[in-house]
């Protein structure tokens, strides 16, 4: 999130630390307040034996064979593959034995080979719960998950060092929140509007000061972050309102409603739009006070204006790219939704304001209005911050320029004579091996 200024930053005046503390710990005190009304406290439980039981195996034989044919169907043979595989189960109460199980087929089913560490499931018979059989669900994918995890942390901290940990640590919190107050809170029937906004403040808070330190500009990136979560925040809630979008638009949340009736769809999908917008944000609002702090660093006679100005200069540059990476982010997020288009029969327009994709438009509409907004919010508070306690230097002028003297007059044909003539003093012997002085130095060069 945002570049990283490890440079000492010029002090902040302690008036204007002392304005910034008054204004970030009362928010910072309502938010916790918030999550700790909020949080969930009668999170419904799932009543046990509604999935199968899952076990690890490992496959030791795989043997396939003609799908046998089936003329009473319309569509002829069975999809294949056909045969069964042969796996020793791992874990349960057949763990160390030898079962065999169909090949996996369907549409998303798994492919399997010897050696293949996989996830059976174990499916009893309503009508006799002592006939039972074991099918394959997926393969394991805990192992290589673990890698990419390491991977992924040595190279954050190998670049980014004690900066790195940091940022795994926000990520960390991040996650943390998410998964123990957001998620929990909405499945409790919570108002999902209402506790997207806490979280992600929430979530705001711990990261930024946790990965760029209690500073007055990572503050200021804070109140610009909240101020533009607020605004997304409107702005969504008016843009589902005149849409009318009702929440059913994903095949997710049509399952969703199925088996917990009492989620409100419509906020959940704002909620959505929040949470998915608070980490460009968040990128926006420190690059913008970063950049501020820097050229105020660079040269501490910019008035605040001048530094608005430039600082917003960048931000363009960085909101053209960013608008661009939001867009992308959602649309391969909806990839299998915008190749169904190819597959739709109805009228261009139709697709357009049909409610899976409209849904779609709104979320990158509403997500680049608030990024756009953060720019100027951001960058309008690091210039009055970076700029104050300046006194009569808060918006210098520079001096005007002392009239120059007239230069004394000079004769041309004395000037060249003086420039072609020998010069005066001892003369300095050339080093061994240089050219000789009256010789042209061009073929030597």
């Amino acid at each position: 999130m945002g570049a990283d200024h490890t440079r000492s930053t010029p002090s902040t005046p302690p008036g204007v630390r002392r304005l910034l503390v008054a204004t970030v710990v009362p928010l910072f005190v309502v938010t916790v307040i918030a999550a700790v009304v909020l949080w969930p406290r009668n999170t419904p439980e799932r009543a046990p034996g509604e999935e199968a039981p899952r076990y690890h195996a490992t496959v030791t034989r795989v043997v396939t064979e003609p799908c046998p044919e089936q003329p009473e169907s319309p569509a002829g043979p069975a999809q294949g593959p056909c045969g069964t595989v042969t796996v020793r189960v791992e874990q349960g109460p057949d763990a160390g034995q030898q079962v065999e199980t169909p090949v996996p087929a369907g549409p998303g089913a798994p492919t399997v080979a010897v050696g293949d560490e996989i996830v059976l499931v174990k499916l009893t018979d309503p009508a006799d719960p002592t006939v039972s059989r074991y099918d394959i669900a997926e393969h394991q994918r805990g192992e290589p998950l673990v890698w990419l995890a390491v991977l992924f942390a040595a190279a954050i901290i190998a670049f980014g060092r004690l900066r790195g940990m940091a940022a795994l640590a926000g990520l960390a919190a991040s996650f943390a929140i998410l998964l123990t107050f957001v998620v929990p809170g909405i499945s409790a029937g919570g108002s999902p509007l209402l506790i997207a906004i806490v979280g992600s403040a929430l979530i705001m808070f711990v990261v930024l000061y946790l990965t760029h330190g209690i500073t007055a500009q990572t503050s200021v990136a804070v109140l610009g972050t909240l101020g533009s979560l607020v605004l997304t925040g409107l702005l969504g809630s008016l843009a589902i309102a005149a849409t009318h979008l009702t929440g059913f638009g994903s095949e997710e949340a049509t399952t969703l409603s199925m088996y917990q009736r009492d989620v409100d769809l419509h906020g959940l999908l704002l909620a959505g739009i929040i949470i998915g917008s608070l980490g460009v944000l968040d990128d926006v609002t420190v690059t913008q006070a970063a950049t501020v702090t820097e050229l105020a660093h660079a040269n501490p006679g910019l008035s605040r204006m001048q530094l608005y100005r430039s600082a917003t200069r960048v931000g363009r540059a960085h909101i053209a790219s960013t608008v661009n990476t939001i867009v992308l982010a959602y649309a391969g997020a909806s990839l299998p939704l915008l190749l169904l288009l190819t597959a739709d029969s109805r009228p261009v327009s139709q697709i357009l304001t049909s409610e899976f994709l409209t849904q779609e438009i709104v979320r990158s509409a509403v997500a680049t209005l608030g990024l756009i907004a953060a720019v100027p919010l951001t960058t309008g508070l690091a210039a009055l911050v970076t700029a104050a306690g300046r006194g009569p230097a808060d918006d210098p002028t520079p001096p005007a320029d002392p009239a120059p003297r007239p230069r004394p007059p000079v004769d041309p044909d004395a000037a060249l004579e003086a420039l072609s003539g020998p010069r005066p003093g001892p003369s300095t012997p050339a080093p061994a091996g240089w050219p000789e002085p009256e010789r042209s130095t061009d073929t030597a060069w």
